[in-house]
């Protein structure tokens, strides 16, 4: 029995083309996750949620007002359906979605202990796995304004990593800006396969984006400035180093610029990468300056690990101005922030 598409009921959001004649702004591309995230001091106590890296960045840039499209494949199960639920609040077009009757949805687990968060997960021949080229919604892919996906993606099944070359290829003959997440996980595949996969995808991609942790994987160098360098030799055009609570580095190979996060009352960095990548292209799709969209990512991405969990705490916009215009409001006044 084949995979077949799910439709919600109302269709995200509105569909009138924007100033480059394109329908969507951001279509995101990867595995979505049904997640059950530890109560803090609770060993048997789990709130239930979603997520799933290219899934919260999906969201992450319809709460800044992108139009949002998703592609995926799910199980034919509550998980999935409750998905749907979610992406018609969230005014996400999910009409391309595949549901797969012969596996099921991904599902992960957050712990929380003294040395921060852990997850384990059961995905394992998950519905998203079994995605393959043919599965690829290629008008959705040629009416995009920016496609964004992930090492994730590329690891969890090779069929799956072939949707992502084709993915990228059939964006970039339409015009869209690729937007690309290392996103390395150790658990889904080794180093070596992992620089070779993402070497091979950097040279394709607009804006290469990597966490400090995955750029010391795979680059094997410590310092922000020598992995930058690595980037731009790889072939980016412009690569983003996060640095978790330190903000964002960035360069497009003439111009290279440190962005100081912004402090926050930190307690689940869930997401917060992800968030970083939503925001970062709903910004540049409006018109901002790379400075201006890296600085407003890293203040939303820092709004992320306020809660727990990787969907509730994703701030919308208005949460996400005001914290740039406190900031603001404390240089002015010469305070440190």
């Amino acid at each position: 029995m084949t995979a077949s598409r799910m439709r919600p009921d109302s269709r995200g959001p509105a569909k009138g083309a924007n100033e480059t004649g394109a329908r969507f702004d951001v279509v995101s591309f990867g595995e979505p996750m049904y997640e059950f995230s530890q109560v803090p001091g609770k060993a048997r106590e789990y709130l239930q949620g979603f997520g799933g890296d290219t899934m919260n960045c999906a969201i992450a840039a319809a709460r800044q007002g992108a139009r949002v499209a998703y592609i995926c494949r799910v199980g034919d199960d509550e998980f999935a359906r409750q998905m749907f639920r979610l992406w018609e609040i969230e005014g996400i077009d999910a009409s391309e979605v595949r549901s797969d009757p012969q596996a099921h949805t991904a599902v992960y687990f957050i712990s929380h202990g003294q040395h921060g968060h852990t997850f384990s997960y059961l995905r394992k021949n998950s519905a998203a796995s079994r995605f393959c080229v043919d599965d690829l919604p290629a008008e959705m892919l040629q009416n995009t304004r920016f496609f964004y996906t992930s090492g994730i993606t590329e690891a969890i099944s090779t069929s799956a990593r072939e949707a992502v070359f084709a993915a990228i290829d059939i964006a970039r003959r339409a015009g869209a800006k690729v937007v690309f997440d290392a996103n390395f996980r150790p658990a889904l595949w080794s180093v070596d396969e992992a620089r070779d996969v993402i070497g091979s995808t950097i040279p394709l991609t607009d804006f290469l984006l990597l966490s400090l942790e995955d750029a010391a994987s795979l680059t094997g160098l410590a310092e922000p400035e020598l992995m930058l360098d690595w980037c731009m030799a790889a072939g980016a055009r412009v690569a983003i180093l996060k640095l978790g609570p330190g903000g964002a580095v960035y360069t497009d190979g003439t111009v290279r610029k440190t962005v100081s996060g912004f402090k926050v009352n930190a307690v689940d960095a869930t997401g917060a990468g992800d968030c970083f990548a939503g925001s970062l292209m709903a910004r540049l799709g409006v018109g901002d300056s790379l400075d201006a969209a890296v600085t407003y990512a890293c203040a939303a991405a820092a709004l992320t690990c306020t809660g727990f969990g990787a969907i509730d705490p994703l701030p919308h916009a208005d949460e996400v101005v005001k914290l740039m215009a406190h900031r603001g409001a404390r240089d002015a006044a010469g305070e440190t922030c």
